[in-house]
C-alpha cells in the first residue's frame, strides 16, 4: 500500500501526540532530518528541481537549467541558513500539520544570505532565522529569479504560461510578447471545447 506525504505527516502527529501525553517532560517534535527529507520530496514533486542522489555538499537538487538548489524545510517557525557558504538557490518550506507547504522563500542564496550576513559563525555552521524575515526577503525576488513550480494538468499548463509570461516581461524587453501570446493562442485552440 503506498503512502503520501500529507498521509505519512498525519499519522506521525497522531504519533507524536500521543507521545506527548504519556511523557509531557518531552516535545518529540518532527524536526531534524525527517522533516528536512520530507521537505525535499515536497519540493521535488512540486517544483522543477531534481534531488541529488544521496547527501551533496551544500546543495540538495538541481533545476533543468542548472541552478543548484539547497532546500530547507520546518514545521516550526524558524528555518536555517549555512554559515559557511551561500547557496546558489535557496528554496524554503514550511510543512503544515496536514502535510501540505507553505513556501517561505524561493530565489538566490544571495538575497537569503542578507538574513545572516552579519552574524558571528556558529559551531553547527547553521543560523536560525525566522520566518517572517525570510518572507519579506521573499518579496524582493523578481520573478523571473524563482524556481518554478511543475506544471500539471491543462490548469498547471495555463498557471505556466502565464507565470512565463510574467518572469519574461520582467527580463526582457518588448520584442519577446509575440512568443508568449503566439503560445497561449495555441493553447487556447488545443483546450477550446467549442
Amino acid at each position: 500500500m503506498e503512502i503520501t506525504i500529507p498521509e505519512a505527516v498525519n499519522q506521525m502527529l497522531q504519533i507524536v501526540k500521543q507521545l506527548q501525553s504519556k511523557y509531557p517532560k518531552k516535545r518529540f517534535t518532527l524536526d531534524g532530518r525527517l522533516v528536512g527529507d520530507i521537505g525535499e520530496v515536497l519540493v521535488e514533486d512540486t517544483y522543477d528541481v531534481k534531488l541529488h542522489e544521496g547527501l551533496q555538499k551544500h546543495h540538495d537538487g538541481i533545476t533543468p537549467d542548472g541552478k543548484q538548489v539547497q532546500i530547507k524545510a520546518t514545521m516550526q517557525n524558524w528555518l536555517t541558513f549555512p554559515g559557511d557558504h551561500t547557496p546558489d538557490y535557496y528554496l524554503g518550506i514550511k510543512i503544515k500539520p496536514d502535510g501540505t507547504f507553505t513556501e517561505i522563500f524561493n530565489g538566490p542564496g544571495q538575497v537569503a544570505h542578507e538574513a545572516v550576513k552579519n552574524r558571528k559563525p556558529t559551531k553547527t555552521n547553521l543560523h536560525t532565522v525566522s520566518i517572517s524575515i525570510l518572507e519579506r526577503l521573499n518579496e524582493k525576488v523578481y520573478k523571473k529569479d524563482r524556481i518554478l513550480r511543475r506544471v500539471t494538468g491543462f490548469k498547471g499548463l495555463r498557471s505556466r504560461l502565464d507565470q512565463l509570461k510574467r518572469s519574461q516581461h520582467e527580463a526582457r524587453p518588448w520584442g519577446h510578447r509575440n512568443k508568449i501570446n503566439k503560445g497561449r493562442g495555441m493553447f487556447n485552440m488545443l483546450t477550446s471545447t467549442e
